[in-house]
């Protein structure tokens, strides 16, 4: 047994519309809607190896600057990919201290989210 954290389960974001965020991380991540066994008005989406929780709320209040990063396998796919869905980004950013790339997209309330390439991340 250890005391130090295994990995974050999962992070919670505010949405103003739980079925058009499901959509949403459906589309861009291929993330899954779990259906709550509770009666929990809580969105629970998951890619197998990390979840995103919604709780729904009337109002949302601008997250920015706050923000998660995703890490993508390939950056040329999914880039084309975001162009095929609709998804502005912004100007994508080298780092050439450690090969990688990243670039900022927003979800349909305006949550800040990183995509992030390394091009030698060791597995």
């Amino acid at each position: 047994m250890t005391a130090e954290p295994r990995y974050i389960h999962h992070v919670n974001f505010p949405t103003t519309d739980p079925d058009r965020t499901a959509a949403w991380y459906t589309k861009v991540f291929g993330m899954k809607r779990i259906m709550p066994k509770s009666n929990t008005r809580v969105v629970l989406m998951t890619r197998g190896n990390f979840d995103l929780h919604f709780t729904p709320v009337e109002e949302m209040e601008r997250m920015a600057p706050y923000h998660f990063a995703v890490e993508v396998d390939d950056w040329d796919d999914f880039l084309a990919h975001l162009k095929e869905l609709g998804i502005r980004h912004t100007r994508p950013i080298e780092r050439p201290e450690n090969q990688s790339k990243f670039c900022y997209i927003h979800d349909p309330d305006h949550t800040m989210i990183e995509l992030v390439y390394h091009s030698r991340r060791p597995n």
